[in-house]
This record gives structure tokens, C-alpha cells and sequence, in this order.
């Protein structure tokens, strides 16, 4: 029961369920995150910036190692990338899967051991596919037909490099049109049903440096439901059968892909992680039982899943004015950190922080500093009436294509990256300053 000498805390358990699981707090109106307040963060390391929970994106690993322990788990490291995030991927005994020489060279320079990579992508450069050769990539998914005999020609008449091929099965998934990639009206991969597939395939078993180990087939991002995805082993697996018909071809892997939806505000759908690997286990055993093939290695690449949920963004207010009907809350950051909002219409829930406040809630727009009327980050939430320019607001569920898509827009230069863990804050990724950009600008 609560007395006159304790605190009245301001935040539900309903609030916090799109939060970090360490998160608490402390005092009222003040959240901490690892056992670090969030407004000590802002003040030592500056606004705006990136917490990463170190336990939360461990732990979440961990999960999808226990609901897929006969599966290969990568990382999908478009979704958030630094040196510390490869020693945790490693440490809690996830792949990497890459888009780019960029992406590959950090990892590996880092000691991530280049035979647990995957390099995929619609449009590799010439620099991609060197780079995967002389890292030793474990392998390289072929997204398209003139991929194959660049490859090949790369590898050399006596060298190997193990390869899949993306393929594309006719299923429209995802939280939005952009981010749709399994329907065969977008640029990702070769589609089973006008014979592109079949037909790339045959090529790469003429190429005698290629190793054809599987299929992989990604239906895009932030699904909640488990259903596209036991269509896409279905359709695949039809396809593995007539490949095993025409060839003899026995094909020991199938990628799946990610694409794992979260929740972003409390009450929204996410993925049920425990029915997608049950559910998928059985489709994928009963559908191979029925081709007379045996079951391949299953590989999933969560991206989001891992890292969105452990990671807050924490701005500070600049401008509070009205117009009209509308309250605009500017801060000091926007889409140049954050282009979700402008490229998907994303809704997230900000709260204030670092002080308890009594007032009545009001619907406001928080919206970012840059010149474009799009930098929104938050459309008609309710924040406390009194907020004033100097307040702190966090935004969580910032951990996943925040950062990873940022811009130079305006030249304000990107945040820093902090993780959190045990009470202790950390920096992993330092403010990109004026110097910075400076330096990359040669001409006169």
C-alpha cells in the first residue's frame, strides 16, 4: 500500500510492455533502462541519442536459439550494425547475414568468422562479390541471372564458393507495400512461377565453381502472422521437388528469411516467435514427407526482432507552438536518424522523461528540425500539456532501422550509439561532428 514517504510511479506495466525488460522507474516520470536513467544518458552523452540494452538484444538471441535449436539463426545486419553488435551476434552463437562489402569488411575486421556470413542482395557490385571471395563468405545467395556467370568468373576455374538462390514465391506479406518482397512485382530475387528460378538454377549447375547448397526466400518485413510463411515453405519445397525431378538435385538448406514483426505501441500484434517455429517445423517435415525428399537445414535471418525492441531514442525539445488546432513539439532530431516515419507512415509512442508530471494529456505532433513539412516522428500523441522546450522525450523501439538508414540531411551529423548494461553506460558508436563531414568534403 502506498504511504506518504514513497513515491507515486507515473507508468503502467501496459506502457512498458514495448520497453526493454530491465526497464524501470526509479523515480516518478524518470525511466531507467539497465539500470542507467535515461535522462543521465542525455545528459552525458548528448541529444540526440541511441540506447542500445545489452541484456535485452542478448537475451533476445537467446530465444530465437531455444525456438529454433536444429535451425541456423542469422543476424540480419542491415537492421543495426556496429563492433559491438558482432561480438554479441557472435557471442550468443548467431550468423550474419550482409548486404554489402561494407556491412562484411566490419564484421570480419572485427573477428566474426567469415564462414558464418551470408552476403545477399538485389544488386551486388563488383567490390561485393570480391570482397566476399577474399573473406571467405560462407555463402552467397544469387539474386539474379547475370550474377551467375559474373560469380563465377570471379571464383575462378579452380576455386568453390557455395551459393543459394533467392527465389521469389507469389506471397504478398508485410506491414507495408515498400517492404513487400515475396510477390513478383518488385525487384527481390527469381520467381518460381514464370520459370526464372528453375531456369537460373539449371545455369549455376553448369558452373562447376558453384555449390549449390539452397533456396532462400525472403516475404518482406514486420509480419505478425505465421500463415505467409507456411505458404512460402509450401511453394518452395514444390519447387525443391520438381528441381529433384529434373536433376536428381537434393538441396540440404532453405532460408526463410526474416522479416519478423514487433510491436512498436503498446497493444500492437507482433510475431508469435514459439507458434512460427512449431508451425513451420511440421509444415516444413510434412510438406518434404509428401515430395519424398528429405527435410533441409532451416535458416532464419532475424533483424528487427533482435535489435528494434532493445533500443530507445532519446531527443530533447527545442520548439513547442501552436497552429491552429495542431501542437507541434520540435526536438533536436527527425528524419535524418529516423526516415521511417516519412518513408512508411511507422507510429511510435514517445513519453516524457526525466521529470513527473501532474498535467492533463493533450494530443500533440512531435516533429523533427528539418526542412521538410514529412519530419514527423510522432502523429497525435498524447504528451503531458506543460511540455517546454529544455524536456526530454524517449521514443522506444528505436533499436532497428533508426540509425542504419540515417541521412546527412541539413548536415547535423548522425547521434552517438550508448549501451546500457548492469548500471553502466557505454559508448559504441561516437556523434558524427562538423569535422567529420568536413574532412569528406576535398573540393574547392
Amino acid at each position: 500500500m502506498t504511504t506518504l514517504h514513497e513515491p507515486v510511479l507515473t507508468t503502467t506495466p501496459a506502457e512498458l510492455s514495448v520497453w526493454p525488460a530491465s526497464t524501470t522507474e526509479p523515480r516518478p516520470g524518470d525511466l531507467a533502462v539497465g539500470g542507467v536513467p535515461l535522462a543521465e544518458v542525455a545528459d552525458r552523452f548528448g541529444t540526440p541519442v541511441y540506447v542500445l540494452d545489452e541484456n535485452e538484444v542478448r537475451e533476445r538471441c537467446r530465444t530465437y536459439r531455444h525456438a529454433f535449436p536444429d535451425a541456423e539463426v542469422l543476424y540480419a545486419a542491415k537492421a543495426f550494425l556496429c563492433r559491438a553488435m558482432v561480438h554479441w551476434t557472435e557471442e550468443e552463437g548467431l550468423g550474419l547475414d550482409v548486404c554489402s562489402a561494407g556491412e562484411l569488411e566490419l564484421a570480419v575486421t572485427t573477428g566474426f568468422p567469415p564462414e558464418r556470413i551470408v552476403l545477399h542482395g538485389n544488386a551486388k557490385s563488383p567490390r561485393d562479390l570480391e570482397t566476399a571471395l577474399r573473406l571467405g563468405v560462407g555463402r552467397i545467395v544469387i539474386d539474379s541471372p547475370s550474377e551467375i556467370a559474373r560469380l563465377a568468373a570471379a571464383v575462378g576455374p579452380d576455386g568453390h564458393q557455395k551459393v543459394m538462390v533467392r527465389v521469389v514465391p507469389g506471397i504478398s506479406a508485410g506491414g507495408h507495400e515498400k517492404i513487400r518482397t515475396g510477390t513478383d512485382d518488385q525487384k527481390f530475387g527469381l520467381s518460381i512461377a514464370d520459370g526464372y528460378a528453375q531456369h537460373a538454377i539449371a545455369r549455376i549447375l553448369d558452373q562447376p565453381q558453384l555449390r549449390l547448397t539452397g533456396l532462400h526466400c525472403h516475404l518482406g518485413s514486420q509480419i505478425t502472422s505465421v500463415r505467409p510463411y507456411l505458404a512460402a515453405v509450401r511453394r518452395v519445397v514444390g519447387l525443391m521437388a520438381r528441381l529433384h525431378e529434373q536433376h536428381g538435385l537434393v538441396l540440404p538448406e532453405l532460408d526463410l528469411g526474416g522479416g519478423h514483426g514487433i510491436a512498436y505501441r503498446p497493444g500492437e500484434a507482433a510475431l508469435d516467435l514459439t507458434a512460427l517455429a512449431r508451425k513451420v517445423r511440421a509444415e516444413l517435415s510434412d510438406a518434404c514427407a509428401a515430395a519424398g525428399l528429405p527435410v533441409p537445414r532451416l535458416i532464419i535471418e532475424p533483424g528487427r526482432a533482435i535489435v528494434g525492441p532493445a533500443g530507445i531514442a532519446v531527443y530533447r525539445v527545442l520548439a513547442v507552438k501552436k497552429t491552429g488546432d495542431h501542437t507541434f513539439v520540435a526536438v533536436d532530431g527527425g528524419m535524418s536518424d529516423n526516415p521511417r516515419p516519412a518513408l512508411y507512415g511507422v507510429r511510435y509512442a514517445p513519453r516524457l522523461i526525466g521529470r513527473a508530471s501532474s498535467a492533463p494529456t493533450a494530443p500533440v505532433t512531435v516533429v523533427g528540425r528539418h526542412c521538410e513539412a514529412g519530419d514527423v516522428l510522432a502523429a497525435d500523441v498524447e504528451l503531458p500539456s506543460d511540455l517546454r522546450p529544455g524536456g526530454l522525450l524517449a521514443v522506444p523501439v528505436a533499436g532497428a532501422y533508426h540509425l542504419s538508414m540515417a541521412s546527412g540531411y541539413n548536415l547535423v551529423g548522425r547521434p552517438p550509439v550508448t549501451a546500457v548494461r548492469g548500471g553502466h553506460a557505454r559508448l559504441l558508436v561516437r556523434r558524427e561532428s562538423l569535422d567529420d563531414i568536413r574532412r569528406r568534403d576535398v573540393g574547392l
